[in-house]
């Protein structure tokens, strides 16, 4: 064999031992292992030595989609997963090309990608998974959640499924279903921090506010150096009236997000709840100086200013709940100016429309008479209860219901509570002239006749208010609380609409008590049942306002720390002279108050018999 044949055997047999190239498949494989691995770089190189080899490689075009949606580049990643498709139409490619298409905004056709990949898939759990994220972002809140349950029946171990069908839940009220997730999700992940606060947060809402402290301790104890969970500890222990104890989780929320300002709002009305309102307020100016256009924190110390007296500040400052997210305020939008005060109206017609509850309409609507005295034709609307009532109310020109959608044409409008700003009112000078609103006279014989004949002293009761009040739990009181003032020999008459399922139990068991709320089918109906009474006594409520808007003697019990128009540290009100607070004290038990009110009203029925 001569010297050139000897180097072609060697060549030849070099060429047989040699490895052989890797395929396309082998090249994805070894692309799939790096992004896995999080090396998107070496994935990339991976794949564009795939397709130099095979340009339709199917798997490689979708990973390349993969790395450009793990890039954010969207446009990318829906083309590449688009031309893997059109290759081989998987459910995992399409899932890719949903949240592709969901990034950039295209909800429907992500929606109509996931369904297929779930048709195509109808066993695999993360498909239904997809689908129901698919639902849920364009807002189909009821089929997410079936949809998260398929996913749930087909793998009950899925947390993110249950987790996510949880928190819809939740935000849809349906707050023990949502417990029930949570729970699921806690077992299947413990020691989940994030899970105990959602599980802490529906306890909440629930009202079980020990177990969601204890809850809320637990994720503290796994993230002792997270802010969000501080300012929740705080939150349930200021909720279950412990703001001391609340004080240093709020602190030390604080120290560890200097510009947490909910944290810093939260230890404001902590303070505020302690009578510790100078501390309140400098608080709120430390979250108005690090976010001057945080309108709660101008909102809430004007709350503390009108508690406190200070009507200047209080007035001002209180017009920034039109800036805040409260479902009680009642926004509604004009092309005409706003009044508060500085401009001439006479010759000119108003809009006075109600824009917080009806207890603030009723309070306010005294400012009526004073507009239509400055030569203004004064329009009011107000929600629809109210309305019949209003009919004779001196200076109102015209009454619309809030449900009318059709308004007279007006110049300027002003909210009611923003009356008192608009004419300056001070302590010493808030208009207290009542009765401002009466009863109709026709209405009140049939009253008189279902009361029948007046032999002892007739008492109204109400003891709740609206329930979505923030503040409820601190004026609401059970029925059975008033339970020992019911043997002092009076009439007592129920004015209570509504009342909870306890209450109603309450009702049925005590007979002495009499109801006649299903003939109260409006405020004029409600007046004119108060005027044929001696005496109103109730929690604050509309109510509260009605009976002290009608001159009628009216014995309100109040929380330790009262709505601002309370005041504090009187038995009187300046804006009711009718009116008689009956305050807690320090200790927040409503027991006492009913026992001073008891009292009293045995002494008033002394009275009456000896008359």
């Amino acid at each position: 064999m001569n010297r050139r044949d000897r180097r072609a055997a060697a060549k030849g047999s070099r060429a047989q031992n040699a490895p052989a190239a890797p395929s396309p498949a082998d090249l994805y494989e070894a692309g799939l292992q790096h992004f896995d691995a999080g090396r998107s770089l070496e994935a990339q190189i991976c794949c564009q030595k795939a397709l130099a080899l095979d340009a339709q490689h199917a798997d490689t075009l979708h990973l390349v989609g993969l790395l450009s949606l793990h890039s954010k580049q969207y446009d990318h990643a829906v083309e590449w997963i688009s031309r893997a498709i059109r290759q081989q139409p998987k459910a995992d490619y399409l899932a890719g090309l949903g949240t592709a298409l969901l990034n950039q905004g295209r909800r429907e056709e992500a929606l109509a990608t996931f369904e297929t990949a779930a048709r195509l898939k109808p066993d695999d759990p993360t498909s239904w998974r997809n689908l129901g994220n698919a639902l849920a972002d364009i807002g189909r809140l009821e089929d997410a959640i079936l949809r998260f349950q398929h996913t749930l029946e087909l793998d009950p171990t899925d947390w993110a499924a249950a987790d996510k069908c949880g928190s819809i839940l939740f935000s849809l009220g349906r707050l023990g279903e949502a417990l029930s997730y949570a729970d699921r999700c806690d077992k299947l992940q413990p020691n989940h921090a994030p899970t105990l606060q959602k599980r802490a947060i529906t306890l909440y809402g629930l009202n079980r506010f020990e177990e969601g402290l204890a809850e809320i301790k637990r994720a503290y104890e796994l993230e002792p150096g997270n802010a969000e969970i501080c300012n929740s500890v705080g939150v349930f222990l200021r909720r279950l009236g412990r703001e001391e104890q609340a004080l240093p989780w709020f602190d030390r929320a604080i120290e560890i997000q200097p510009n947490f300002l909910a944290a810093r709002s939260n230890k404001s009305f902590a303070l505020s709840q302690l009578h510790r309102f100078t501390d309140a307020i400098a608080v709120y100016d430390e979250v108005e100086a690090a976010d001057p256009g945080k309108a709660e924190a101008d909102l809430y110390a004007s709350l503390v200013h009108l508690l406190t007296g200070n009507f200047e500040l209080g007035w001002a400052g209180r017009e920034a709940r039109t800036k805040v997210s409260n479902p009680q305020i009642i926004r509604l939008e004009f092309s005409q100016p706003r009044w508060l005060g500085k401009e001439r109206i006479d010759g000119k017609t108003i809009l006075l429309h109600t824009d917080e509850g009806l207890g603030d309409a009723i309070q306010f609507l005294r400012y009526a008479p004073m507009v239509a005295a400055l030569g203004a034709r004064v329009v009011v609307v107000v929600p629809d209860a109210l309305c019949p009532l209003l009919s004779g109310l001196e200076g109102v020109s015209e009454c619309i219901p809030l449900s009318e959608t059709a308004l007279p044409a007006f110049d300027l409008y002003c909210p009611l509570t923003s009356l008192p700003l608009a004419f300056g009112t001070r302590l010493d000078t808030i208009p207290s002239m009542t009765p401002y609103l009466s009863a109709h006279a026709e209405s009140l014989p049939a009253w008189e006749a279902r009361l029948g004949a007046r032999d002892g002293l007739r008492v109204g009761l109400v003891w709740s208010g609206n329930p979505k009040h923030r503040n409820d739990y601190n004026r609401s009181i059970p029925l059975s609380m008033l339970a020992p003032i019911l043997d002092v020999g009076a009439r007592f008459l129920s004015l209570q609409k509504d009342p909870r399922p306890d209450d109603k139990a309450f009702l049925l068991a005590r007979p002495e008590i009499i109801d006649h709320t299903a003939e109260l089918t409006d405020f004029a109906e409600t007046a004119a049942l108060i005027s044929c009474l001696d005496l109103v006594i109730t929690v604050d409520t509309s109510v509260a306002h009605l009976a002290g808007a009608l001159g009628c003697p009216t014995w309100i019990l109040l929380p330790h720390t009262p709505d601002w128009r309370w005041l504090l540290d009187r038995d009187d009100s300046p804006w009711y002279p009718s009116a008689r607070l009956f305050r807690q004290d320090e200790t927040r038990d409503y027991t006492s108050v009913v026992a001073r009110v008891r009292h009293e009203l045995v002494k008033l029925v002394a009275g009456k018999k000896l008359l």
